[in-house]
């Protein structure tokens, strides 16, 4: 199946009370080039979703970005310092006694004391955050996957009906080829006998020079190999794995058929259809830039 290069997805989730929400967006390159975005505290899992968008993407320029919400996680703790608490109490305890002072003690009047209540966050499982993102960042994948992949029917189809028109352009060049060689043949009888004034020329030697020349003009070998690039490139896009890079070959050795048939002709029909032909693989070419 022809996957497009370019494409976005998208998945949510959950770990333990965190929220996660993990983007996937990518544009043409012509290698993998994966970038992830992640908040700095939990950078150490960044190798591990690289791996896995690996394993799922072959080309393109690739920018993950890994959202973690946590405003409704209760990973604060308080915790209370007793020892030094009833440290504060026995003290203020001794400086009511020492001064004849009333010696109710209430918790506000401890909690005003340095370090008697202490604020921490408790501590995040990081290889569970891993395999959670990761789940998530694989759900992202398979719905970048399905926009990939009606942007690559798109590709198809088009290519398709190109590849189309350049067969029946190159039927058109083979076409034309007999013709050309009966027009050289009838305009060097003519310049013939303008020169020679006479109608009495050998006809052996006119059949031999429109051979020669339907030798020299002879596209067969050109349109036969141009044939053959079609059925290739109509079979990879069958195929059911990244070809854009195979395409892009391809197209060169397109491109050197189409050359050379053009180099050969020498008619304003076979020009036109070399100008038709070349226009059509260059827009193949523009679509195949998109092909993962």
């Amino acid at each position: 199946m022809i996957k497009s290069m370019t494409g976005f997805g998208s998945a949510k989730g959950n770990s333990g009370k965190l929220e996660i929400t993990v983007e996937v967006k990518s544009v043409n390159n012509r290698h993998l080039d994966c970038s992830i975005k992640i908040p700095r505290v939990f950078a150490s899992i960044e190798e591990s979703l690289k791996s896995i968008v690996q394993n799922s993407i072959s080309r393109g320029k690739v920018d993950i970005s890994v959202f973690i919400d946590s405003s409704n996680a209760d990973d604060i703790e308080i915790k209370v310092n007793h020892s030094l608490a009833k440290a504060y109490i026995t003290a203020l305890r001794e400086i009511a006694s020492d001064n004849e002072l009333g010696s109710e003690i209430s918790v506000t009047d401890l909690t005003r004391y340095p370090d008697i209540l202490q604020a921490t966050r408790r501590e995040i499982d990081t290889q569970q955050l891993s395999d959670d993102i990761s789940e998530i960042l694989k759900a992202a994948l398979l719905d970048f996957d399905k926009m990939r992949s009606l942007e690559g029917d798109k590709l198809k189809n088009d290519i398709t009906a190109r590849l189309l028109q350049i067969e029946n352009l190159t039927t058109g060049a083979e076409e034309i080829a007999p013709e050309t060689v009966a027009q050289y043949r009838e305009k060097l009888q003519s310049k013939i006998t303008e020169v020679l004034q006479t109608t009495g020329i050998d006809e052996a030697r006119i059949l031999t020079e429109a051979a020669i020349f339907a030798d020299r003009i002879s596209t067969d070998e050109e349109t036969v190999r141009l044939r053959s690039h079609i059925a290739q490139l109509s079979e990879l896009l069958l195929q059911n794995e990244p070809v854009g890079r195979k395409i892009d070959f391809l197209l060169q050795e397109f491109n050197r058929e189409a050359n050379t048939i053009g180099s050969k002709g020498n008619n304003s029909q076979m020009s036109k259809i070399i100008v038709d032909l070349k226009a059509e693989i260059e827009k193949i070419r523009e679509q195949a830039q998109n092909i993962e």
